[in-house]
C-alpha cells in the first residue's frame, strides 16, 4: 500500500503520471454502473488518440449512455427529458467510438455485462465482450494483467479524519485493490485513482476506506458533473401479475434478490401491497390464480412480521422503497455463533433468550471466559463498560458470577450485564447501485446510523457461498429473483443472448444465485420471463420448445413464473416439467408446444392440457386487475417517476400512434376519426406545446397533432366537445 496518495487536480495531471509509472500498455480496470469516472477515462482515451504508441484497454461492464431518440417525434418527446434527466452528465468518449465504428486499433474496450439490447448490431462491442460470471470480473481482469485501477468515490470526514467511500461500487474494487496493494509491495508499476464526486453517497461498512489505499485522488469540483440516473420504468399489468405470483412466494423471516427494471420494481409494489394492504392482496392473489398449494409450501400471503433480509448483487431502488416499508428488516451479523443464536431464539435484541441460545450453541462458554465477554460487548449484547475480573462481571457497583450455566445464574447476568441494542447487524448487503435521482439523494441524506444498516460489499462475497457455515445461517428462505427472456420446455432459461451468438446483455450474477438456490438450506430460484413477445403479427412465445443458446442450464431449473402463474420444476421429470411450462405459457401458443413435446417424445401423446388452464390470455389479467387499476391500485409508476404528468400522459399515446402505424389499415381509420373529433383547446395546450405541435407547420406535424389529440382524448385525458 501506499504511504500516501498524490493529490491531483487535472485528469491530464493523472493520466501523465499513470503513463510515468506504468508505460504505454495500459490495462484499465474500472466499476460498472455509475463508477466510472468518465471524465478521467476520457483523458486516457485522448491520449490514446494522440499516441499511437498507447496500447489502451479498457476492461468494464454496463457503460452506461443517456438515451437517444429514434425519430423526429420521439426527438419532440424525448429531447427536453434527457436534457432535465441527464444534465451535465458526460458521456464515454469510447462508446461513440464504438457506435461509430471509429474506436483506433490501439485502443480496446472488453465488457462483460451491456445495458440490455444496447450493443446489438454493433459489431466491435460484439467482438470484443468478454462472456464472465460477474463474480470472476476482478479475476478475469487480473489475469488480463490489470495495472491501473479507476473510480469514482465519496469523500467525507468519519470521527476525526479524511475517508474514502468506494459508495456505489465494492463489487469488483474490494478484491482488486488489495491485489494491487500487493503487486506494488512486489515492485510490479501500478497504478490505482480515485476520483472523488461530490454527489456520490457517502457509504460506510466495508465501503469506507482509507485515502492511502490508492495511489493517487482526484479532486475537482470542475468534474462533478450529473450522475446518470436511470428513471424508473412504466409496468404495465403483465409485469404487475408477475410481480403479484412472485410476492407469494417469498417466506417471512428470510432472504430477497431482486434486479433493476419494471419487473422488479412490480415485485417490489406486490410485497408492500401484501404487507400494507393484505385484504386487498389476498383478493388479487385469489382473482389471479396463483398456486395455493406452491404459496403454502414455499412462501405466504401474510404481513411480513419479521421482515426479510436484503442479499442482492444490484442494490436496486426496490430495495430502499422496501426498506422504507419496514419489510427489508431483518438484521444479519458477520459472526456464525451470534447468526446461529439469533436464529434459533428468534430475537434481535439483547436478552435473556439470546444470551440462553448463545450459551447454547456453543457460541461463548459458561462460566463466560475474558474473550466470551469481549465478543458479547463487541456485539451489543452486554454493555460496554461490563467488565470481567477473576470470573466476575462488574458494572459500576454491581457484581455477579459470568456463569451462565443454570437459569438462575442467567437471570442475574442479564439483570445488569445487557446491553441496549445490538451492534454491527446489516439489513441488505449489495455490491453496486444504479437507480433514479431521488435514490441517491436518499442515500446521500441518510444519517450515519441508519446507512450502517446497508453493507457494500464485495460481489464475490454476495453472489456465491464464501463462508458457507455463515452465508447458510444468514441467507435463510432465499429468494433469489432474476429475469430471463425465454424458457425451453426442458427447463433451459435464455437470459443473456441469442442463438446467433449476438450477446443481449450478460450472464452477470444471475446464474451464481441459480446455483446458490440449490446449494442453501430452503433456498429457491425464481425466474421471472412475460409469457409472449412483440405484438401482431410479430407475437411470439417465450416458452419454446428449445433454442440455440442458454444462460441457465436445465439442470439447475427450479421456478419460472409468468403472468400466467408459477411452475416449479425442481426435482421434476422431463414430461413433468413441460406440464408446468404449458400451464403458464400463452394459450395462444399451447397447443404448437403441446404437439413439439409429442413430436419429441416427451409427452404422453394422449394428454391433454387441462381447461383451467386454456385461458391463458393477456384480457383475463386485464380483467382481474383493470378494475383495481380504477380504484388507484397498481399504478404505471410504483415507485414513482421523474416525468410530468403531461409526460406521462404524452408517452402513452406516442406509443399507440408508433403501434398504428406499423398497421396501415387500423392508421387510416384512426386518421379519419382524428379530423372528426374535437377537444377542448384550453385542456389540450400544455400537451402539444410539450411536444411542440401547438402550431403545426407542416401536413406531417397537423396530421400528428390530431392523432395524439384523438389517442389522449381516447385515454380520458382530454374532453371531448
Amino acid at each position: 500500500m501506499a504511504t500516501s496518495a498524490i493529490e491531483y487536480r487535472t485528469v491530464e495531471q493523472c493520466v501523465e503520471a499513470t503513463i510515468a509509472r506504468v508505460g504505454k500498455c495500459l490495462m484499465v480496470g474500472t466499476p460498472i454502473g455509475i463508477g466510472k469516472p468518465n471524465q478521467l477515462l476520457n483523458a486516457f482515451y485522448r491520449r490514446a488518440l494522440a499516441d499511437p504508441q498507447i496500447e489502451l484497454t479498457v476492461f468494464t461492464g454496463l457503460s452506461l449512455e443517456k438515451p437517444r431518440p429514434g425519430s423526429e417525434i420521439e426527438e419532440r418527446f424525448l429531447g427536453p427529458f434527457i436534457a432535465r434527466q441527464f444534465g451535465s452528465y458526460e458521456e464515454l468518449d469510447y462508446m461513440a467510438a464504438l457506435r461509430e465504428g471509429t474506436l483506433p486499433p490501439n485502443v480496446r474496450v472488453h465488457e462483460f455485462y451491456f445495458r440490455a439490447g444496447s450493443m446489438k448490431g454493433v459489431a466491435q462491442a460484439q467482438r470484443d465482450y468478454v462472456s464472465s460470471n460477474y463474480t470472476f470480473a476482478s479475476r478475469d481482469l487480473i489475469d488480463r494483467g490489470l495495472n491501473v485501477l479507476v473510480q469514482l468515490v465519496a469523500s467525507r470526514e468519519v470521527d476525526g479524519r479524511r475517508m474514502l467511500s468506494l459508495s456505489s461500487n465494492t463489487d469488483t474494487s474490494l478484491d482488486l485493490l488489495p491485489w494491487l496493494s500487493a503487486q506494488r509491495a512486489r515492485g510490479v508499476p501500478c497504478m490505482a485513482i480515485a476520483q472523488v464526486h461530490a454527489d456520490m453517497p457517502f457509504m460506510y461498512n466495508r465501503a469506507l476506506v482509507e485515502p492511502e489505499c490508492f495511489d493517487a485522488v482526484l479532486a475537482n469540483p470542475e468534474y462533478d458533473k450529473t450522475l446518470f440516473a436511470a428513471p424508473n420504468l412504466s409496468v404495465g399489468v403483465t409485469d404487475f401479475a408477475i410481480g403479484m405470483h412472485t410476492s407469494a412466494l417469498l417466506r417471512d423471516g428470510g432472504t430477497l434478490q431482486i434486479g433493476i427494471g419494471s419487473l422488479g420494481d412490480a415485485i417490489v409494489y406486490a410485497s408492500r401491497l401484501r404487507h400494507e394492504e393484505n385484504a386487498a392482496y389476498r383478493e388479487v392473489i385469489a382473482a389471479l390464480g396463483t398456486d395455493a398449494g406452491l404459496v403454502e409450501r414455499l412462501g405466504g400471503t401474510g404481513r411480513f412480521e419479521t421482515g426479510l433480509y436484503g442479499c442482492s448483487e444490484m442494490f436496486v431502488n426496490g430495495f430502499l422503497h422496501l426498506l422504507r416499508a419496514g419489510i427489508v428488516r431483518r438484521r444479519v451479523y458477520d459472526h456464525p455463533g451470534l447468526q446461529r443464536a439469533l436464529n434459533q431464539s428468534g430475537s434481535e435484541r439483547p436478552d435473556r433468550a439470546l444470551l440462553a441460545a448463545l450459551r447454547d450453541t456453543g457460541a461463548v462458554g459458561s462460566p463466560l471466559a475474558a474473550a466470551d465477554v469481549a465478543l458479547l460487548k463487541q456485539w451489543g449484547v452486554f454493555d460496554a463498560a461490563v467488565q470481567w475480573r477473576e470470573g466476575m462481571l462488574v458494572l459500576d457497583a454491581q457484581e455477579c458470577p459470568a456463569d451462565i450455566a443454570d437459569e438462575t445464574a442467567l437471570a442475574g447476568v442479564c439483570a445488569f450485564a445487557l446491553g441496549e441494542r445490538l451492534l454491527g447487524g446489516i439489513h441488505m448487503h449489495g455490491g453496486f447501485f444504479l437507480g433514479p435521482r431521488d435514490f441517491y439523494e436518499a442515500l446521500a441524506a441518510m444519517p450515519r446510523e441508519e446507512s450502517e444498516l446497508i453493507g457494500m460489499d464485495s460481489v464475490r462475497r454476495i453472489n456465491r457461498i464464501d463462508e458457507p457455515v455463515l452465508r447458510e445461517l444468514q441467507r435463510r428462505d432465499a429468494r433469489f429473483v432474476n429475469t430471463g427472456m425465454m424458457v425451453t420446455l426442458s427447463g433451459a432459461v435464455v437470459s443473456d443472448g441469442l442463438e446467433s451468438g449476438e450477446v443481449v446483455s450478460g450472464v452477470g450474477g444471475q446464474y451464481n444465485f441459480v446455483a446458490q438456490a440449490h446449494e442453501l438450506p430452503g433456498a429457491r430460484s425464481i425466474i421471472c420471463i412475460r409469457a409472449t413477445r412483440g405484438a401482431g403479427k410479430a407475437l411470439g412465445s417465450n416458452i419454446v420448445p428449445h433454442y440455440g443458446h442458454i444462460t441457465i442450464p436445465r439442470h439447475l431449473r427450479d421456478i419460472v413464473v409468468t403472468e400466467y402463474g408459477a411452475a416449479d420444476l425442481r426435482g421434476r421429470s422431463d414430461q413433468e416439467i413441460i406440464k408446468a411450462l404449458l400451464g403458464i405459457a400463452d394459450s395462444r401458443f399451447q397447443p404448437e408446444l403441446l404437439e413439439a413435446a409429442r413430436a419429441s417424445g416427451k409427452i404422453d401423446p394422449h394428454w391433454e392440457i387441462p381447461e383451467a388452464q386454456r385461458h391463458n390470455l393477456p384480457g383475463r389479467i386485464a380483467a382481474v386487475l383493470g378494475p383495481w387499476r380504477d380504484r388507484g391500485y397498481f399504478p404505471a409508476f410504483p415507485l414513482g417517476t421523474d416525468f410530468t404528468p403531461e409526460e406521462i400522459a404524452l408517452g402513452g399515446s406516442l406509443k399507440d400512434i408508433k403501434a398504428l402505424m406499423e398497421q396501415p389499415a387500423h392508421l387510416l381509420r384512426a386518421v379519419i376519426r382524428s379530423f372528426m373529433t374535437e377537444v377542448d383547446e384550453e385542456q389540450a395546450r400544455p400537451y402539444l406545446e410539450r411536444i411542440g405541435l401547438a402550431h403545426p407547420d407542416t401536413p406531417k406535424e397537423k396530421l400528428l397533432q390530431h392523432l395524439l389529440l384523438l389517442e389522449l382524448e381516447e385515454r380520458g385525458v382530454l374532453r371531448p366537445m
